[in-house]
């Protein structure tokens, strides 16, 4: 069992976060970060007991197969000075997350979403453990790529504009989403906007004035 401190400091002060690390088990923690499970035994030793523990928007994997989830979650807290809510968000997808656990992206990222508003409850400097990853997620991005758009992309979409005269980041921009620069754009949303110039092609009367005037500097 990990050392326990037995006087209780303040709340806010510097030796706090010691405190409460002190108060985990030592099987309740992976590299000296606590499980989603300590969190919660602590959390109601320390602060209170938990009245109320939900996610409150889940946006699942879109489509069929291995893909991105976002969880927000919140905790509520029943404490002498009445109830408290902590809550936080959390992300899940192939690069910050281990491939056992991405098959299961919903449960996963409620559990790490969990685990977040539960230390920053305690107020702690630890992850939880469930935020771990194995895989370096800067080298993940750069050898698979799989959100950004493809060069092919870039130089199809900046032909078609110049031939049909359209401004490439007013039409870019023509959606609900705004980008500061086409690199921004997700490779799905790409092909969408392809799609479309596409059928601006075969009908120019569909070009909108708004979208008019290629600028050879766009891109600079």
């Amino acid at each position: 069992m990990a050392k326990r401190k037995d006087s209780r400091p303040d709340y806010c002060s510097p030796e706090w976060n010691d405190y409460v690390m002190g108060h985990f088990q030592d099987n309740e923690l992976i590299d000296g970060n606590p499980l989603t499970a300590g969190l919660r035994r602590v959390s109601e030793l320390l602060i209170g007991v938990i009245v109320d523990s939900k996610p409150t928007q889940i946006f699942p994997v879109q489509g069929d197969g291995i893909g991105r989830a976002t969880v927000a979650y919140e905790v509520t807290f029943k404490t002498d000075e009445g109830n408290k809510t902590y809550g936080d968000v959390a992300e899940v997808w192939a690069g910050n997350t281990d491939d056992l656990f991405c098959v299961h992206a919903v449960a996963t990222a409620s559990t790490r979403a969990e685990g977040r508003a539960l230390r920053k409850a305690l107020k702690i400097r630890a992850l939880a453990a469930e935020e771990l990853c194995k895989k370096d997620v800067s080298k993940y991005i750069a050898e698979n790529d799989i959100d950004r758009l493809s060069k092919d992309q870039v130089n199809f979409i900046d032909m078609k504009c110049k031939k049909l005269d359209i401004d490439v980041m007013g039409f870019v921009n023509s959606g609900s989403k705004q980008y500061r620069s086409i690199y921004e754009v997700a490779r799905e949303t790409a092909a969408k906007m392809i799609k479309e110039i596409n059928k601006f092609s075969n009908d120019e009367s569909l070009i909108k004035p708004e979208y008019k005037n290629y600028k050879d500097d766009w891109n600079q």
